[in-house]
């Protein structure tokens, strides 16, 4: 399935998230590596997100997405292909992948949920969206920071929105993760539970308009400090200003 880290151990992460600082503004970009996206500093520990575009880092997070894998106990191998219709980002802690996750946007081949959910999906191609689907999540347990796991997120989206235009989003996950995205980041469940030959195991579609993430972004994001009684994971997104220049870096990184 494309979620491998559970509701319990995500929503566990909060304290390592507060004071979370993202070296994200325009001023700062230099200070970043040429191919760092952002920093994340947490409680002194810096993460850099960045794309896994060569074969060093897909093969790092493709270590990251079996073990996950393994641990929870699905089938299969699964491997991060050089295809550019996905773009897979990863986090890592003085070089070691601690988290990965892969955008898809559509185009003629389709996205991976086709092969289980394709009826549901053609539904909104049929109004005239342009789709994109979350998959091979994978975040070290040992990790326990909501702010490095909402970066990821943070970049996916403004990946998927700002950069390739695309409006609805869509992720398969196994029954015990659906109430994290349900929860977090505001996703629906569209259908029936079907079985995911890829893995073995029975997953459910979810759904979300990338509108709505973009509402919750604006109102939430950069607030982890400050907002009370919130549960989503939309608080410890960057906030507005940080977003600018995270996708002016990204415009310029091509």
């Amino acid at each position: 399935m494309n979620s491998l880290t559970t509701h319990e151990e995500l929503t566990k992460a909060s304290s390592e998230s507060q004071g979370a600082r993202y070296d994200t503004a325009p001023e700062q970009a230099a200070k970043l590596d040429c191919d760092t996206i952002t920093d994340v500093t947490i409680n002194e520990k810096t993460f850099g997100i960045r794309t896994a575009d060569t074969d060093g880092r897909r093969s790092s997070a493709n270590l990251l997405i079996n073990k996950m894998y393994a641990w929870r106990g699905y089938t299969g191998t699964h491997r991060l292909d050089d295809d550019p219709n996905r773009i897979t980002l990863s986090a890592s802690d003085h070089g070691e992948v601690v988290g990965t996750v892969t955008l898809g946007i559509d185009s003629p081949v389709g996205l991976l949920a086709d092969e289980v959910f394709k009826d549901e999906i053609d539904r909104f191609r049929a109004r005239g969206a342009k789709v994109c689907e979350i998959t091979k999540l994978a975040f070290d347990p040992k990790v326990r920071s909501k702010a490095a796991l909402a970066s990821l997120f943070h970049v996916m989206f403004i990946y998927g929105r700002r950069l390739h235009k695309c409006t609805d989003v869509f992720i398969e996950v196994n029954p015990r993760h659906r109430r994290f995205y349900e929860t977090m980041l505001g996703f629906k469940r569209m259908g029936e539970l079907r079985i995911n030959p890829r893995v073995d195991a029975p997953g459910w579609l979810l759904w979300n308009s990338l509108d709505y993430v973009q509402e919750q972004i604006e109102r939430y994001g950069g607030t982890s400090d400050s907002i009370e009684n919130e549960r989503s994971l939309f608080p410890y997104f960057f906030s507005q200003k940080e977003e600018e220049g995270i996708a002016r870096r990204l415009t310029n990184l091509g």
